[in-house]
């Protein structure tokens, strides 16, 4: 467990080391200057992207699922984050044209720049993921993607606090209680 712990969290470390400044900028923008965000993502992506969602309902920004029945439909005004690993996911590239046809803005997080979903996104954020021998055995399947977007998209809530002037005890204030 250390061994792929360990692996993991250095091959996180350099893909996070190579994203584009720029991107992330145009990224951060995007959210603050959406009036709607959708989040969407298939597989473990998908939990990655909800998780994401999450907090930034808890800054306050409203935020809805692709998918869920009770989502509203997009506009030119809103923002659809899409993550990705291959960018080929055909249900998330069929996202994309739709909103691109309406006008909205589309951000993708992914670890290919060069597939079809990021030929129809706006904002392309890319996590380089290595590949070599190891990673099969320590990191099976997408799990380096994965645990890259999770960290990154996590990594851009404190800049989005700071940019919409919100403190934590603001983003408790929204943290969902079931009980």
């Amino acid at each position: 467990m250390r061994e792929a712990a360990a692996y993991i969290v250095a091959e996180a470390q350099k893909a996070l080391e190579g994203v584009d400044d720029k991107a992330l900028d145009q990224f951060v923008s995007a959210v603050i200057g959406a009036k709607k965000i959708f989040v969407y993502g298939v597989g473990r992506s998908g939990m990655v992207a909800k998780a994401f969602a999450i907090r930034l309902v808890q800054l306050g920004l409203d935020v809805h699922m692709v998918g869920e029945t009770t989502t509203p439909i997009v506009m030119a005004s809103d923002l659809v984050i899409i993550v990705s690993n291959t960018g080929e996911t055909m249900s998330a590239i069929q996202t994309a044209n739709i909103v691109g046809r309406i006008g909205a803005k589309v951000a993708l997080i992914t670890a290919n720049a060069h597939s079809k979903l990021a030929s129809a996104s706006s904002i392309v954020v890319e996590l380089p993921i290595q590949k070599d021998e190891d990673r099969p055995k320590y990191a099976p399947l997408g799990t380096l993607f994965e645990a890259s977007a999770f960290l990154l998209l996590d990594s851009m809530v404190p800049v989005l606090m700071q940019r919409l002037d919100q403190t934590e005890h603001m983003m408790r204030r929204r943290h969902a209680i079931w009980v």
